[in-house]
């Protein structure tokens, strides 16, 4: 049974404390800015005036939004750590009621500024005044003919609040009321939680594996009805924003405003599928490797290699990834062994109702954060790994770029997460030559891969369909939902894998498809990191400097231009297909040291 909160040791929990020192401070500071998100509503009708007018609109906003984002990074990690404890849902629902009202008080700003005559709003954003604010004033210029007038804005803000409401409802089910129950191991009943279902399926005993899977994902199946027509009110959502808002659709709606075209999208799902036969390939192997007869889902994530397990305390994982890093400077080194050892970063392990899964999170004016939910796996010191990737991220762009730039798109968000994952497998492997633990180091690297490349871009073909779907007026029904998921799981895995029908249920337990085309991003993401790792490992100083650049780079530029200045391009299939002859290369790299019948 997992811990009480209280009983976790100091060292081993975030430093919340250091954005607001006690509950009281964060409640005065948050009474203090319901006050004054009122003075946004100052510039209104004065922004045509002059550049220095457009100037103090967008640094008071600038001083709101830093003001909210420690607000709400204090509210939502502390709900995390108890997601049952009710007065830190009230600070979240709070945070994010202030957010919408800021929203609504600040809906002014966007449509005004465009209702400028252009010559002079051109003439305004190429002065000296703005010089540090022209890129984002350009951005903004680029969305008028997806920007409704002061008064429709103002309402879809209003709207806002009742609009999260099925994504809200989600969590909730999710994080605090599902409960799973427990499975019996060696004639003893284990809890079954988020956070220990993964190190169920990599259990060498295979009846553990089935149980925790099945159990799992039955716990899902008992609230079919209630899972879909929450994910249908989601998409709803999304085909609202993109209806009101003049798109074609919600994919176009989604990725215009990063000016990511479609084909990005399209393009990724066509080349998986036109390249699937080596994921079988893989998938083949393991069936072989194992052993089985029939190769079923909960066994596609277990090492298959005998008696090398590895197991990490925190602080082992930690030293990894500490060496891991050094060939980035001293810079990186040094800043991100400051966060995991004095300045309290991360909140390690799991605890009674705490969040499941792990994040990193923060704002322009406080430290990052990292939330684990470590039980010592390699998976464990991975995640560790891929986590540290967006914190150190997020120290790199806020240190370089001011606060307008100071954060940076989701599109690139896991490029420096899963490039130090790169990083602390292959420092893993550069530890040993023994073959059998490089075949368990191999293994997990195309595990990795299957999961961050094969797997979120199948997630990205279900939310496509879901998506077409709804926009086609065909609502998610439960038997809808099961029998596409079914199709899907029986192309990307192959004739290989025995599709149990639990895994129908699968699409009701993923949080990212309330995000609205967030998964794709993970595929993209590790071609991308992949690419610049490759860059990096081949490379010298050049190449170094380059990720360096991305990784200062924030929102300065546009997420494909940052990733064309650091040396890849992702308008091209190539990153894509370098990735999937990545993936076979480890193949036969594994195939050569770890011999199977």
């Amino acid at each position: 049974m997992p811990k009480r909160r209280e009983d976790i040791e100091k060292n081993d929990k975030w430093n919340i404390e250091s954005i607001f020192a006690t509950d009281e401070l964060w409640e005065y500071e948050f009474d203090v800015f319901k006050k004054e998100i009122k003075d946004i509503s100052l510039f209104r009708g004065k922004l045509k005036n002059s550049e220095t007018e457009i100037l103090n609109a967008i640094q008071k906003s600038i001083f709101l939004d830093r003001k909210l984002g420690k607000l709400f990074t204090y509210a939502h990690t502390r709900r995390d750590e108890d997601t049952k404890n009710e007065k830190y849902k009230t600070y979240y629902e709070k945070a994010c009621n202030v957010s919408v009202e800021l929203d609504e008080l600040s809906s002014y700003l966007v449509p005004e500024l465009l209702s400028i005559e252009e010559s002079l709003l051109i003439k305004y954003i190429n002065s000296d005044v703005l010089k540090e604010y022209k890129f984002h004033l350009e951005k903004i210029i680029r969305t008028k003919p997806h920007t409704l007038s002061d008064k429709e804005e103002r309402i879809i803000s209003l709207a806002g609040s009742a609009l999260r409401t099925a994504y809200d409802v989600f969590g909730s089910l999710n994080d605090a009321d599902l409960k799973f129950g427990t499975i019996n191991i060696d004639n003893n009943e284990k809890e079954l939680t988020h956070g220990l279902y993964y190190s169920y399926l990599i259990d060498k005993d295979r009846r553990i594996r089935e149980a925790a899977f099945k159990k799992y994902h039955n716990k899902y199946d008992e609230f079919p009805t209630a899972f879909a027509s929450l994910l249908n009110g989601q998409i709803k959502t999304h085909l609202f924003n993109s209806k009101v808002r003049n798109f074609k659709d919600c994919l176009e709606a989604s990725l215009f405003y990063k000016n990511i075209d479609t084909s990005v999208y399209t393009n990724l799902i066509d080349t998986v599928r036109s390249n699937i036969s080596v994921l079988h390939k893989y998938l083949s192997f393991r069936k072989k490797a194992m052993g089985l007869d029939e190769l079923r889902l909960y066994d596609v994530y277990i090492p298959f290699v005998e008696s090398q397990e590895m197991k990490f305390s925190f602080d082992e994982a930690k030293t990894v990834l500490l060496e891991s890093v050094q060939i980035l400077g001293d810079e990186y080194y040094s800043e991100l062994k400051k966060g995991l050892e004095n300045d309290r970063w991360v909140d390690k392990y799991e605890n009674e109702n705490k969040r499941s899964g792990a994040y990193s999170t923060g704002c322009y004016d406080t430290m990052p954060f990292i939330l684990l939910n470590f039980n010592g796996t390699l998976n464990d010191a991975r995640t560790l790994a891929h986590e540290a990737g967006h914190s150190m991220h997020s120290y790199m762009t806020k240190k370089y770029q001011p606060p307008i730039y100071g954060s940076y798109p989701i599109f690139l968000a896991e490029v420096a997460s899963t490039f130090n994952e790169e990083l602390f497998i292959h420092n893993l492997l550069g530890k040993t030559k023994d073959k059998n633990v490089r075949a368990y180091l191999i293994n997990s690297r195309l595990e990795e891969i299957r999961a961050t490349f094969f797997r979120q871009t199948m997630f990205a073909e279900f939310e496509l369909k879901i998506h077409n779907f709804v926009e086609n007026d065909t609502p998610l029904t439960e038997n809808l939902l099961k029998t596409e998921y079914r199709k899907l799981n029986e192309f990307y895995f192959g004739e290989n894998v025995v599709i149990d029908k639990e895994i129908e249920i699968e699409w009701a337990r993923i949080p990212h498809f309330y995000y609205n085309y967030y998964v794709y991003q993970y595929a993209t993401g590790i071609s991308a990191a992949i690419a610049l790792f490759n860059r990096v490992m081949k490379g010298g100083k050049k190449e170094i400097d380059d990720y360096l650049g991305f990784l200062k780079a924030g929102n300065s530029k546009f997420p494909l231009d940052i990733l064309k200045d650091a040396g890849v391009d992702m308008t091209s299939p190539r990153p894509i297909e370098d990735t999937v002859k990545y993936f076979d290369s480890l193949i036969n790299e594994l195939s050569e040291v770890y011999q199977v019948s």
